[in-house]
């Protein structure tokens, strides 16, 4: 078969998979799900599912009322359809999002309720405190200033 056929052939398939990054050596999927990117992506990146474990998802979305300080109000069928998408592709799902060996430094019992609680972030993300205060960054949960591809699954920026 000639290189060029199979070139394209590679492209045609690729062009169906799911963006990927590498994190650390991981491959990370972003929110592939419409109504979680929309929903969630009003506000903030629509984080990877992958960096949290299915128990801290479902936490998450128990607690509306709380979300960090705001308060999230949704029809119970889309907070179902959000949290289903989000558990069945949190990092220690089966095949979900790739990133058994960052959920390995979560405590078995562990519920973080936020992916920059993860030893493995911290460890990743040992910066000096100069780094947080850049206006530019502000919070350690804004992935984009320092990823700009963070939302297509990008963190090896």
């Amino acid at each position: 078969m000639p290189m060029r056929l199979l070139m394209a052939l590679a492209a045609i398939l690729l062009a169906g998979l799911p963006a990927v990054s590498q994190a650390g050596g991981k491959q990370v999927a972003p929110v592939a799900d419409p109504l979680t990117q929309k929903v969630c992506g009003e506000c903030h990146l629509a984080f990877p599912p992958g960096f949290l474990p299915a128990r801290s998802w479902s936490a998450l979305m128990a607690d509306l009322s709380d979300h960090f300080g705001e308060e999230i109000v949704l029809p119970a069928g889309q907070a179902a359809q959000i949290e289903a998408y989000l558990v069945s592709h949190a990092g220690d799902a089966p095949g979900g999002g790739g990133l058994r060996e960052f959920m390995r430094w979560v405590a078995p019992t562990g519920i973080p309720r936020r992916i920059t609680e993860n030893p493995a972030f911290l460890r990743e993300h040992d910066f000096p405190d100069r780094v947080w205060r850049d206006p530019k960054v502000v919070t350690r949960s804004n992935c984009l200033a320092c990823h700009p591809g963070a939302s297509r699954g990008w963190f090896d920026d």
